[in-house]
């Protein structure tokens, strides 16, 4: 026997439908993927202060630039692993990914005496604040 409906279109209740969807129950399914990247930016009088939670990256995969007051952050994770038994492979798993945040601050930062700690996942920097230009108005003599 076959079941067959057909469509009421005069029933145009979207509500009803999402509503009913939303009853559904689900799953989420944590899958590794990409870093995630998040940031507290503390600003001083002399200095700008970032911490990055970077999980799971080594510090070798990390990169920091810094253009003026523009700061670009970015993290790559490579992650091979294989079980071996009796010289079989059992299972193999291979895991890439890659983040990157940029932000601008409003004072130009001197990347000559920047400083950047990374350790436990956690990403310091402390980036000084460029000495301000002086700008002023030449009298003419």
């Amino acid at each position: 026997m076959n079941d067959l409906r057909v469509k009421d279109f005069a029933d145009l209740d979207s509500f009803e439908s999402a509503f009913r969807n939303m009853l559904r129950p689900w799953r989420e399914m944590k899958v590794d993927t990409a870093p995630q990247i998040k940031l507290d930016v503390d600003e001083a009088d002399a200095e700008y202060r970032v911490t990055a939670e970077i999980p799971g990256v080594r510090k070798e995969d990390i990169d920091v630039r810094i253009d003026g007051n523009q700061v670009t952050i970015s993290a790559e994770v490579k992650k091979d692993s294989e079980e071996k038994k009796d010289g079989r492979v059992l299972r193999s798993e291979r895991q890439y990914g890659f983040a990157s945040r940029s932000f601008t601050l409003a004072s130009a930062v001197d990347d000559g005496k920047a400083d950047a700690k990374y350790a436990n996942g956690v990403l310091t920097l402390k980036l000084p604040k460029r000495a301000a230009e002086t700008r002023g108005r030449l009298k003419i003599g």
